[in-house]
């Protein structure tokens, strides 16, 4: 098979020695699987890509009624409550909405694995490269809603890309874990969207991560996702991060992604077996 005029030469034992140089050679494949899964997504809704603005704008109504007039909770900065918890809601679909879909992914092109070579790594990743259309879509929004409010952010948001990709990569590590899984154990999907779901209320989305006590903060840290809300926040609203707390974050980041990557490559070739 030839992909940008390069020869692939399939050997015994050649996937696993030149795996990474594969991965490269077939980065057009990369392209079209994530633009295939685009398409799906859309194709014959009702609503279509509107459900990308929709579900961010109820999500913010329903979190800012609970927690900003029920609640009472603080704000950080100057920034109205609304617009601080859309900064917190956008990296936390970012990342549940990378991780359904990648834990799915090898499932969903069984047909695909079981008769074409080419790195499994590829499809998980397509799937989670698909939500970034999601991701742009609900980030326009912050333009209209900021000036609803008449609130412009500081500098800091010329660094927001950096914490885009740290949150791509929060969900990596824990989806290439979940995929592996969920080819193995097939009722394991079920218990995805209630994951997400706990994690969405126990993540500083709706309140700011500074109403955490002090001595827990650390600990609170433990969640990889803590540490890319509060960058987001940091770029969009201008609150200083726990810098500490986000070191942490990032150390369990780099962490996920090293097992979630080493358990995916371990489980790599029985996917065909088990499909």
């Amino acid at each position: 098979m030839s992909i940008s005029a390069e020869r692939i030469v399939l050997e015994p034992g050649s996937a696993d020695r030149h795996y990474w140089r594969d991965l490269w050679a077939y980065r057009e494949v990369l392209w079209i699987l994530t633009w295939r899964d685009v398409k799906v997504r859309y194709k014959q809704t009702v609503i279509g890509i509107a459900w990308a603005v929709l579900r961010p704008l109820l999500t913010m109504l329903i979190l800012t009624v609970v927690f900003g007039r029920l609640g009472r909770f603080p704000s950080e900065g100057h920034a109205p409550y609304a617009v601080m918890v859309f900064a917190g809601m956008l990296p936390w679909f970012l990342f549940s909405s990378a991780l359904s879909e990648a834990s799915g992914s090898i499932v969903g092109n069984a047909t695909m694995v079981g008769k074409v070579y080419f790195p499994r790594l590829l499809i998980p990743l397509a799937a989670i490269g698909g939500t970034l259309l999601d991701f742009v879509v609900s980030a326009a929004l912050l333009v209209p809603l900021m000036a609803w409010y008449r609130y412009t952010p500081g500098w800091q948001v010329a660094l927001l890309p950096i914490f885009v990709l740290l949150g791509v990569a929060a969900s990596v590590g824990p989806g290439l874990w979940l995929t592996a899984l969920n080819v193995k154990y097939r009722d394991f999907r079920y218990v995805i969207p209630f994951l997400l779901q706990i994690g969405l209320y126990v993540s500083p989305v709706g309140f700011t991560s500074a109403v955490v006590p002090g001595d827990w903060r650390l600990v609170y840290s433990l969640n990889p996702i803590v540490g890319v809300i509060d960058g987001f926040r940091w770029c969009l609203v201008g609150a200083e991060p726990y810098w500490p707390g986000f070191a942490v974050s990032s150390a369990v980041i780099a962490l996920f992604l090293w097992l979630g990557l080493a358990r995916f490559r371990a489980t790599e070739r029985s996917f065909a077996d088990m499909l």
